[in-house]
């Protein structure tokens, strides 16, 4: 429990930091990594919000895909929803269903999405990953939680995956390594097939093998 207390107390800090920058777009400044030497020449806005040219890859796929329901997790701020719903509002149909486990940053969530434009398309619930019950088959998963769970989330909503949907995984850099090890030992199961994203913080892009022709 002594470390799940400072993981929430880190993403409070973050939350205050993003307030303090307004909007603003800074040079991202993960580590370098082998698979993404120059993270520099990338933006953010925050250290915990996925950088600026992934959310913007996240709604060029909603409008790309076409997708009836995205389910994301870890909503943090509610950045990343506002993007897809904004692909969603384009292609005029679709929902997302995203959550967040910890109830301050979940109304923080909430008031940027009732201002942000789009809050039709999304239902932003604050629950965990792992309880949470989403009716549907999903077209779009998106996994941005705490890293220590991803693979469990990727396992539980597997089943519900449209054969042709994408999963998404943010921060499988191999640094730390937690997030790209869970998506490579879920395809050596052969449970789903990977691309990894040469991004500062890396993003998986898979898709379940099951029902794939």
């Amino acid at each position: 429990m002594g470390l799940f207390r400072k993981k929430l107390k880190q993403e409070h800090k973050v939350m205050l930091q993003a307030e303090r920058a307004a909007g603003a777009q800074l040079p991202e400044y993960h580590r370098a990594t082998p698979e993404c030497p120059h993270p520099e020449r990338w933006s953010m806005y925050d250290s915990m919000t996925a950088e600026v040219e992934v959310l913007e890859f996240l709604a060029t796929l909603v409008t790309t895909i076409k997708p009836e329901l995205i389910v994301e997790t870890g909503a943090f701020l509610g950045v990343s929803a506002v993007w897809m719903a904004r692909g969603l509002q384009r292609n005029g149909f679709g929902r997302i269903v995203s959550c967040e486990f910890d109830p301050v940053v979940f109304e923080k969530a909430k008031t940027k999405i009732t201002e942000s434009g789009v809050a039709e398309w999304i239902e932003l619930r604050n629950e965990s990953s792992l309880t949470m019950q989403v009716p549907g088959t999903i077209d779009l998963f998106y996994s941005d939680s705490d890293l220590e769970i991803r693979e469990q989330e990727v396992r539980r909503y597997l089943p519900q995956m449209r054969p042709t949907g994408l999963i998404l995984m943010h921060d499988a850099s191999s640094h730390p390594g937690v997030v790209r090890e869970a998506a490579l030992r879920l395809e050596a199961e052969g449970l789903i097939s990977v691309v990894l994203l040469p991004t500062p913080r890396g993003l998986v892009l898979a898709q379940k093998r099951e029902g794939r022709r």
